[in-house]
């Protein structure tokens, strides 16, 4: 078994579907044969008791209609052999052959005659040297006729049947053999383009990917394309933000080594020494800001890595701790809570960032009010303030991606990584005045209703 894995391994795509093609037609041709070949005697006996039937039907009308001789036997079938055998001996047998008939076939016809109890019979010879199928039907009164098909007739017939079989199963496999390699080759073709345009995008170069086709391999192909896309985008917006993170580095740390310097110089460049020191430490509170949000994105990825598995994080007690450092930022804000006692799982340190990134993000657009609702099932952060185009909905949660009036665009993106490690999701809904930020566990179906509408 080992081996056979080794070897599909070692065998391209193309090798491995004609390979699965050639196998699958050689059991439809093997399990087609057997069965034909296996009741081909039945099929060549049932042919050939339709045609004893419909020629002797022919020579009972004739017979009926007072014809005699040769135009008896008028409109038959020359292969079957018929013999009319009257009651009375006196008379004479009639045949549409011009040969003896056998003298063991006589006698078992005539015994047949004898015992007879139906209007139509068929047989099988089975006490002969000769292989036949026979069937006798009485005319009339006075007369009986026996109709048989000689061996040399049923082992043509049956070797034409077969030649026929075959002839259909050799054309039937060769059109399908045809169809199945222009679909294996327009798949080849597919996957052929889908490798040359990684390889080229890989290389760095201006490529295009363009295939016309609606199936699994279509949609593998635009997936590529709008994560390479999607790739480019992102790249393109870390560039953007290393530079407006260098920018705005560049402003606090000249500041403090302006200020440093001048008052070492015993200089206050903001009037008296308080003010100057003041200055100072409110370039370093910012720059300190700005370096912590970009370490705590990767942080994230280390604290939830180390979480045993069963950790719970009393989520009323979080919120309580985030709300008192939090609120005095912005005193004028209103802070409503209705907080039920409820664990979510999950580590303490995550869960106060990702509180604490969503309540920053309310008091940063709230007109007059924030609203937070703790439930076991959901958590419901609403703010006051302007409604998000719903078109850059999902895009806030991607790194990077700063909203209006937003700092460095990775607020929303700790919150997504954590929720989605901790097996939670995240949704942005608005209202008629105001926004909704709701958690939830994963395949919830818990309905929030729209309590701040």
């Amino acid at each position: 078994m080992s081996r056979f894995k080794k070897m599909l391994k070692g065998m391209s795509l193309t090798q491995q579907l004609m390979s699965v093609v050639l196998v699958s037609l050689a059991f439809f041709i093997f399990f087609l044969m057997v069965f034909i070949f296996g009741n081909i005697n039945s099929l060549v006996r049932e042919q050939l008791y339709t045609n004893i039937d419909s020629t002797q039907l022919r020579i009972v009308r004739n017979f009926k209609g007072s014809l005699g001789g040769d135009e008896l036997f008028i409109g038959t079938d020359p292969n079957v052999v018929h013999i009319l055998y009257p009651t009375d001996d006196s008379k004479q047998i009639q045949t549409n052959a011009n040969t003896k008939i056998d003298e063991e076939l006589d006698r078992l016809f005539r015994a047949d005659i004898l015992k007879q109890t139906l209007d139509i019979q068929r047989y099988e010879s089975t006490k002969t040297s000769l292989d036949i199928v026979y069937q006798i039907r009485k005319v009339d009164d006075s007369t009986t006729i026996v109709s048989f098909v000689p061996q040399s007739y049923m082992d043509q017939f049956k070797l034409t049947l077969v030649n026929g079989v075959v002839n259909i199963l050799l054309v039937i496999v060769g059109i399908l053999f045809l169809l199945l390699m222009l679909w294996v080759g327009y798949l080849i073709h597919s996957l052929k383009q889908i490798e040359v345009y990684i390889n080229k995008y890989r290389k760095g170069q201006k490529v295009e990917l363009k295939l016309d086709r609606n199936d699994e391999v279509g949609e593998l192909g635009r997936a590529i394309v709008q994560m390479n896309d999607e790739i480019k985008r992102q790249e393109q917006l870390k560039e953007e933000m290393v530079q407006n993170i260098s920018h705005d580095l560049k402003t606090p740390i000249a500041t403090i080594k302006s200020y440093g310097e001048s008052i070492k110089d015993g200089i206050y460049p903001y009037e008296t020494l308080e003010k100057s020191v003041d200055v100072i430490i409110e370039h370093a509170n910012r720059l300190e800001k700005k370096v912590h949000s970009l370490l705590l994105l990767n942080r994230m990825g280390y604290l939830i890595a180390e979480d045993k598995g069963n950790d719970k994080t009393d989520m009323k007690a979080v919120i309580e701790k985030v709300i008192l450092s939090l609120k005095v930022f912005k005193p004028s804000i209103e802070l409503k809570t209705d907080l039920t006692s409820c664990s979510y799982y999950g580590s303490e340190e995550p869960w106060r960032v990702v509180i604490e990134n969503l309540l920053d993000n309310a008091l940063r657009y709230a007109k007059s009010e924030i609203t937070i609702d703790l439930k076991p099932d959901y958590c419901i952060i609403y703010n006051d303030g302007i409604n998000i185009p719903e078109e850059r909905i999902e895009q806030l949660f991607r790194p990077y991606e700063k909203g209006q009036g937003g700092q460095f665009g990775l607020g929303l993106a700790i919150v997504k990584r954590v929720l989605t490690a901790y097996h939670y999701t995240i949704r942005i809904k608005n209202l008629s005045y105001g926004v909704q930020f709701i958690i939830e566990k994963e395949k919830s179906n818990v309905k929030v209703k729209d309590e701040y509408i």
